[in-house]
């Protein structure tokens, strides 16, 4: 089984994570940010990986060292459980509708960290998250799990839809890259026979 526990403590943020990347997508998330949280549950059914987040941060400030320390704890802990990252499928992408929304997400577990976000969100918040920082948390988890991690949302009306697709697709692009290749099972996904580095 692949998994992995990360803690992180800064003097903004207490975080600890636990991944098991060959689960049932069971949650047990705690953020203190619903609207976080409901994501991160997203994140954790479609793309089956078990996730156990509890976190508490300087929220009286606002949500973004806690959004962004989240993404990174549980990119970290993505990571981990990967290893050398030998033997998956190493790529994956996803079209998600959601209603009037879709969204295209793909992604490569490269271990080269880089976000291209493609995402208008037309509500500044959803509930009390301010939206700006659902590209912050993109970000620190791609970088926390080094993917290579492209976000583009073709359209949509409704902020709540056009955010959530973004996750289910991060999630279901995730569950296809990390997925063990039956053709490749003792092989790095590279020609240089390592991931990550330079190009």
């Amino acid at each position: 089984m692949r998994q992995a526990s990360v803690e992180r403590k800064t003097k903004e943020t207490s975080v600890s994570v636990t991944v098991n990347l060959d689960g049932t997508g069971v949650y047990q998330v705690s953020t203190g940010i619903g609207f976080l949280d409901h994501m991160l549950e997203q994140l954790s059914r479609h793309s089956l990986m078990d996730l156990k987040v509890q976190a508490s941060g300087d929220t009286h400030i606002d949500f973004h060292h806690t959004t962004e320390d989240t993404g990174i704890a549980i990119g970290d802990a993505v990571s981990k459980a990967l290893g050398d990252r030998r033997g998956i499928v190493r790529y994956g992408s996803a079209v998600i509708p959601f209603d009037e929304t879709l969204t295209r997400v793909a992604l490569d577990c490269s271990n080269r960290p880089y976000l291209v976000w493609r995402v208008v969100v037309p509500q500044a918040k959803l509930g009390e998250m301010d939206t700006e920082l659902f590209r912050e948390w993109f970000a620190a988890f791609a970088q926390g799990a080094g993917l290579t991690l492209h976000i583009d949302n073709d359209y949509g009306v409704n902020s709540h839809h056009i955010i959530e697709s973004c996750f289910k697709g991060v999630a279901r692009s995730l569950r296809q890259a990390i997925e063990p290749d039956r053709r490749l099972t003792d092989q790095v996904p590279s020609t240089k026979g390592v991931l990550g580095g330079s190009l």
